[in-house]
């Protein structure tokens, strides 16, 4: 059984997806959500879901608090659901090939900073774009740089937005 910790920002609904994809199943299990907002939805995802959840600051995240407490859950897997906070070098370097990023948008177009939900949907139909999807890709020390694992495409339609 493979260990996947999901770190998030927001709602949860990308969380939500992954917990009950991989909730009876043998493969793997999400066994705890790292989050950056005390206010998040997909803390209540969490708890839902029996699954316990790790709020952290800015200031926790740089110091190497939140790579002390990672490690204590062995994750064979890391998850950035929504999650807005670029990682530090630290928890890169120590589970480096071993995090991916969910990204709202067809990598390299709409990524980087201040990049995200409804942001990138609205900048994506400004510019009038045809298409539209999502990138899984792997975390460096770049915003949403790292080796692209897959990308899902949707149509964009005249009444998006």
């Amino acid at each position: 059984m493979k260990n996947i910790v999901i770190f998030a920002s927001g709602a949860g609904s990308n969380a939500a997806a992954i917990i009950r994809h991989f909730n009876d199943g043998s493969l793997a299990r999400v066994i705890v959500i790292f989050c950056n907002n005390p206010k998040a939805g997909v803390l209540g995802i969490a708890e839902e879901a029996g699954i316990s959840a790790e709020v952290f600051s800015r200031e926790e995240l740089r110091s190497g608090k939140v790579l002390e407490k990672l490690q204590d859950y062995r994750p064979d897997l890391i998850v950035l659901a929504g999650f807005l906070w670029m990682m530090p070098h630290d928890i890169i370097n120590a589970y480096n090939g071993k995090i991916i990023n969910i990204h709202p948008a067809l990598l390299p177009k709409f990524g980087g900073k201040g990049m995200y939900g409804m942001n990138v949907h609205k900048a994506v139909v400004d510019e009038g774009e045809t298409e539209s999807g999502i990138t899984i890709h792997y975390v460096d020390e770049h915003y949403v740089s790292g080796y692209i694992i897959a990308q899902f495409n949707v149509p964009v339609e005249p009444d998006d937005i």
